[in-house]
């Protein structure tokens, strides 16, 4: 595609801001999806494109917890492996069936993360008994939410982080920082089959890629910094966005 330097630069600052907020609440993909939509890229190269430049602002992230100690790779490498496998079969399956049954459902669940996280007072302060065993928690989670991030994505970051603090008793930013792990993961498993079909554009996903790499470190910094104070609010408010969004998508006469 040719496109100015302008609108080049746009998208790069796009993908900062997207790879930021993603890094402390998810909901990135609600920002640069729409933007590649908007500047001509086709959805099936637009959702490609978007794992493309989505997985290194959640490698990003993931780094900067590991390096700093908030997360092991080796307590988290079944729910690694559960969720690669969800990611990948997500990410065959979508380029085969519809998804409408499936986007109808999100902004329920996405309201109800708002909502649990709102109301919940306890919330995210972590150190309670686990809902799960690590083993199962792997299996259907990883693999649930996985398969939900191949297939479709928008709210999978806030989905991990909701299920880390309320079955397996995390902190918000532990909870985070094992979000982003497996948001990499499934990410990564979803491009490699993209790129398979051949569908992400190259030139503009690795553009993307340098600022949603800044904007995800700077976000991993802030969420250590400042921790459950900005998370909790975060995660209500983009949650509560992306079920708008959605809503108005498939519903535009609700909205007239």
């Amino acid at each position: 595609m040719d496109l100015s330097f302008e609108i080049l630069g746009l998208l790069f600052l796009v993908a900062g801001l997207a790879g930021f907020i993603d890094a402390i609440a998810g909901g990135g993909g609600m920002i640069t999806v729409p933007a590649l939509l908007a500047v001509g890229v086709p959805p099936a190269q637009a959702l490609a494109t978007n794992k493309l430049q989505g997985s290194f602002g959640s490698f990003s992230a993931s780094l900067y917890f590991v390096r700093n100690g908030f997360v092991s790779l080796k307590e988290m490498r079944n729910a690694i492996v559960f969720t690669f496998i969800g990611s990948a079969i997500g990410a065959v399956l979508v380029q085969r069936i519809d998804a409408g049954v499936l986007t109808s459902l999100i902004p329920a669940l996405l309201v109800c993360i708002s909502l649990y996280f709102l109301f919940a007072p306890q919330t995210g302060k972590g150190g309670g008994t686990p809902k799960l065993s690590e083993n199962a928690f792997a299996f259907t989670v990883g693999t649930s939410i996985g398969f939900y991030d191949g297939f479709f994505g928008p709210g999978a970051g806030s989905l991990f982080t909701v299920c880390f603090v309320a079955l397996a008793q995390f902190g918000l930013v532990e909870a985070t920082a094992r979000t982003k792990i497996l948001n990499f993961t499934s990410n990564f498993a979803a491009l490699l089959f993209f790129i398979m079909a051949g569908l992400p554009i190259w030139e503009i996903g690795l553009l993307m890629a340098v600022g949603g790499f800044i904007g995800a470190r700077m976000g991993a910094k802030v969420v250590i910094s400042k921790g459950q104070k900005l998370i909790r609010p975060m995660v209500v408010i983009i949650s509560m966005v992306m079920a708008i969004k959605l809503l108005w998508e498939q519903n535009p006469q609700w909205f007239q």
